[in-house]
């Protein structure tokens, strides 16, 4: 039976929120693992939840990334293992070095909170198997620090590995820097590792998985947790 692990941290937030909809939307068997508890690679995916892990201090992510269980998610990944971080999540991620880059403060140096649009720029991850390159979705954010960065050749490495996942686009599914909350490098939301296993977006796709939550009652971000579940389940 596949078992999927949401990974809490101190000051983690939207650890129910996606339990919620692991456990009975998606109905995948999911267990909350405090973050002291995970030492061994026992569950068949991963998912590092949003919030502020340890308040984030000194940088979003930057304490959680030493927790001994970091090690035991980066096994998990270097095994094939699907590894999502939503939000703290990917900074968390990207703190730990397991996904590329630095996660900073967001341009307009406030905390920016509200529904934005997404293409997705790559199905080559679990978590958009499922969906079609180009295609697009509406997802709200919630961050302070959620400007991706990293220099230009880092970029190109990431372009040509295609591992930039999504990206913030306008109505007209171009990215624009109107359409960029955050002032990430590129308009990048989400990337993933060179071996696409382990993803982290600033999006929260739990708060779009249910049609009571979303706009026009689509519940467009929950085809993130299908994919992955349709993945684990031999599917894809």
């Amino acid at each position: 039976m596949v078992k999927v692990a949401v990974v809490q941290f101190p000051g983690s937030n939207c650890d129910l929120d996606v339990l919620e909809i692991l456990q009975k939307t998606v109905n995948v068997r999911t267990d909350l693992v405090w973050h002291k508890v995970l030492k061994h690679d026992q569950y068949d995916a991963y998912v590092l939840p949003g919030g502020f892990s340890y308040g984030d201090y000194l940088r979003a992510g930057a304490i959680a990334a030493t927790s001994p269980s970091l090690e035991t998610i980066r096994e998990a990944s270097e095994n094939g293992k699907p590894v999502l971080g939503i939000c703290n999540g990917f900074q968390i991620l990207v703190e730990a070095g397991i996904l590329p880059g630095a996660v900073l403060r967001n341009t307009g140096l406030r905390f920016v909170c509200k529904w934005i649009r997404l293409r997705i720029e790559s199905t080559r991850t679990p978590f958009t198997k499922q969906a079609s390159k180009g295609a697009t979705m509406r997802i709200p954010i919630a961050h302070n620090e959620g400007r991706y960065y990293l220099d230009n050749d880092q970029l190109a490495e990431l372009e040509k590995n295609e591992q930039i996942v999504l990206r913030y686009v306008d109505e007209n599914n171009i990215p624009t820097s109107d359409s960029n909350p955050n002032g990430s490098m590129d308009n990048i939301a989400g990337i993933c590792n060179k071996e696409g296993n382990a993803m982290g977006l600033m999006p929260h796709p739990e708060r779009a998985s249910m049609p009571i939550l979303s706009p026009d009652s689509q519940p467009e971000g929950r085809i993130i947790f299908d994919s992955m579940l349709q993945m684990l389940e031999g599917g894809i």
